[in-house]
């Protein structure tokens, strides 16, 4: 939900990046392949170019902004790989959920999709959620597009519809889905999220409810803080407290019986009334899930009309940041045994506490220079920056604005920090990546340098 390449690169067909020098990979960094990144990074968009992904051909246009770096992340499926830390959280959750609610016949009452394509139709990852379209996660300095039509899901909840339109009524869905976005230790283009989706007939709502025969579902009123134009006021209480209930019980289930829960009022496009809940851990309080009541439009469209729901979506590497205690996003992404085998469990539900691998040294250098005119987005240096870094990179802060008096334009001064995570960097390696970028943001982004 919106809440919160074929296996490697190396193994990838993808005509997008076939100028693109592969740099910054473990410790193969090598200064003439890292120079000459920036003049041969290639231009998205690039007319009669094509991005071919999981066996598929998109058309590039003048949407198409994925970047190499991030199409190098598709088909990794970190959540499927047997015990990863995101495949360790994803079985505790679907274990839970399977031993809890189940049907008549004793199956489980929610089938679980953790395979689906992460490729989708816009109308899929928008439109079908009754995502205006105006809302900035539309823009491309926001998205991933292979083209007009076509992007890499920025949410799970992209399948929602269809998985709905196919007669389901209780589902869990786990994915990577890919945003462009600041970065820092708590934020990747890729990361992984795990949507929950329940509907209810007006039996199963009111089944165990005194009188309940004479309740409904539906009423034809006005929209409230509370509930939506057609619902009733009872239908909503018992799906808005079936959810938190769902939702307690599954955090209890993760964190342990005394955990503390409270309930933020909140917006989606696509549930009201929302929420978002927070635990409270180690003394402070966390955010962890959005939630809400499906919106009854949405529900409605994907045949579904005589049912009423809630939805709820949450980030697997946030979750698993809190409770295996990892402080970097970026390991979930290597490939050190030092990482991978403390998550090696005989029991799933084993507690667990990450120990630190060696923090090597960081490498600090600045960048600044004038913006140009028009389309200049931070999230577009980002982008760069991750493309041209990799996860040497470990944050980016913009330390410095300016605006010149006499021109009026405007300079950013970015400090970007480098921290490879399994030996120490040297000035010279670092300083090679760091032309490139500062290259690349001339060529790419028509800014003008000031170093």
């Amino acid at each position: 939900m919106v809440f919160t390449v074929l296996s490697r690169a190396a193994h990838a067909h993808i005509c997008l990046v076939r100028r693109v020098g592969h740099v910054c990979r473990g410790h193969q960094e090598q200064a003439g392949g890292l120079r000459s990144a920036a003049s041969e990074f290639a231009a998205p968009g690039a007319p009669g170019g094509v991005v071919e992904l999981l066996g598929r051909s998109y058309p590039q246009d003048d949407h198409t902004n994925v970047s190499p770096k991030v199409l190098s992340r598709v088909g990794r499926n970190l959540h499927n790989q047997q015990h990863h830390p995101l495949w360790l959280l994803k079985e505790r959750v679907k274990a839970h959920f399977y031993a809890q609610y189940t049907g008549r016949s004793g199956t489980p009452l929610f089938s679980v999709y953790d395979r689906l394509s992460p490729v989708v139709t816009t109308w899929q990852n928008f439109d079908s959620l009754l995502i205006p379209a105006e809302h900035p996660s539309r823009k491309k300095g926001d998205s991933y597009y292979l083209n007009r039509t076509h992007m890499l899901r920025a949410h799970t909840s992209a399948h929602q519809w269809d998985l709905l339109h196919a007669g389901l009524n209780a589902f869990l869905v786990v994915g990577d889905v890919y945003r462009r976005d600041q970065i820092d230790a708590q934020h990747y283009p890729v990361f992984h999220q795990l949507e929950g989706v329940r509907l209810f007939s007006k039996h199963e709502l009111f089944a165990d409810i005194k009188d309940g025969e004479s309740l409904q579902l539906f009423e034809h009123s006005s929209r409230s803080a509370h509930k939506q134009e057609t619902h009733t006021m009872e239908a909503v209480k018992l799906v808005e407290f079936d959810l938190k209930q769902v939702l307690t019980r599954l955090m209890k289930h993760l964190f342990g019986d005394g955990l503390e829960v409270r309930w933020v009022d909140c917006y989606f496009p696509f549930t009201h009334p929302s929420f978002e809940m927070e635990i409270k851990f180690h003394g402070e309080w966390l955010e962890v899930l959005g939630c809400g009541v499906m919106e009854q439009k949405l529900v409605n469209s994907a045949g579904a009309q005589d049912r009423i729901g809630w939805a709820f979506g949450l980030g697997l590497e946030r979750l698993a940041m809190i409770l295996y205690d990892i402080p970097d996003i970026r390991l979930f992404w290597s490939e050190d045994e030092r990482f991978l085998r403390q998550f090696r469990l005989p029991d799933i539900n084993q507690r667990i506490r990450f120990q630190p691998l060696s923090k090597y040294p960081a490498v600090l250098n600045d960048i600044s220079f004038w913006l140009p005119s028009t389309n200049y987005t931070e999230n577009d240096f980002y982008d760069l920056v991750r493309t041209i870094g990799g996860d040497l990179v470990e944050k980016v802060d913009l330390i410095d604005k300016f605006e010149h008096p006499k021109t009026h334009k405007t300079s950013h001064c970015y400090r970007i920090t480098y921290r490879h995570m399994e030996r120490t960097l040297s000035q010279e390696e670092v300083s090679s990546v760091h032309r490139a970028v500062q290259e690349a943001a001339v060529q790419r982004l028509g800014v003008q340098g000031r170093f």
